[in-house]
């Protein structure tokens, strides 16, 4: 196994395999000059970042950046997916691991600090 953990999920390969027959989809249409099969293309392609999206969520992706290890095989789930990863867009955008400020109001009336905390 390589010194890198770059995809290798099941959502990423499933993605990439529908992407595939997507792209195979409109690359018939421009060759055969037909509308219908480049739209065609064009939505396996969108499904594809849709079931990738679902499958990440589901716990079949990977958060961003370096998982340990033990956790790099095709069949480890993630399940810190349902809390969401910190500084991941596909989470970001179904609501999960965002950031929120706290505002600390001392006795005086005025802000004190604003801390970030996770909201779950």
């Amino acid at each position: 196994m390589s010194a890198h953990d770059e995809g290798h999920t099941v959502a990423g390969w499933t993605g990439f395999g529908i992407a595939t027959i997507g792209a195979a989809v409109v690359g018939l249409g421009v060759c055969t000059v037909s509308a219908v099969a480049l739209g065609g293309g064009l939505a396996i392609v969108v499904v594809s970042a849709l079931v990738t999206w679902a499958l990440h969520l589901g716990g079949w992706g990977k958060p961003p950046g370096v998982r340990p290890r033990e956790q790099w095989g095709m069949r480890v789930r993630d399940d810190l997916a349902r809390e969401g990863h910190a500084g991941c867009v596909a989470c970001r955008l179904a609501g999960r691991g965002r950031q929120r400020a706290v505002v600390v109001v001392p006795a005086e009336g005025r802000p004190a600090e604003v801390a970030p905390e996770s909201v779950s």
